[in-house]
């Protein structure tokens, strides 16, 4: 559960990375401050339900896309945190295609490099305390 959390934690953080530098390197990107932090949970929440079920899609029915799997369900993931609240705005073909690209990116990559120091870290002293509590209790 820890670990649930954890991950979710770096994704939220990720998405709010993510969002923030699109609205700075796009101008087609809006981020109101008033429903940002709805935006990004919306995003970061979507993308989670989502991403498993457009692979299981996409195995299914067109395995050759698999790879493009975290771009599907971060385009999707933006298109409903623009429907709720009014946090995040995008327009225009290109700049959806862009986000899309670059809220991948740093989410992938950062999902990528936190993952591996945040969760391998706390994998490593747990490890290490019961290490530590079963050579105490041996005696």
């Amino acid at each position: 559960m820890i670990r649930f959390l954890l991950s979710f934690a770096i994704n939220v953080v990720l998405a709010a990375v993510g969002l923030l530098v699109a609205a700075n390197v796009f101008d087609g990107v809006t981020v109101h401050a008033s429903g940002f932090t709805v935006a990004v949970l919306v995003f970061a929440v979507a993308q989670g339900v989502l991403a498993p079920f457009v692979f299981n899609v996409a195995r299914k029915y067109a395995s050759a896309v698999l790879g493009g799997i975290g771009l599907v369900s971060t385009f999707l993931a933006l298109w409903i945190a623009t429907l709720v609240g009014d946090g995040l705005e995008i327009s225009g073909a290109s700049t959806w295609i862009g986000v899309t690209v670059v809220v991948w990116l740093i989410s992938a990559l950062g999902g990528w490099l936190l993952g591996w120091l945040v969760l391998t870290r706390w994998w490593d002293r747990r490890q290490e305390d019961k290490r530590i509590r079963e050579a105490t209790a041996r005696g």
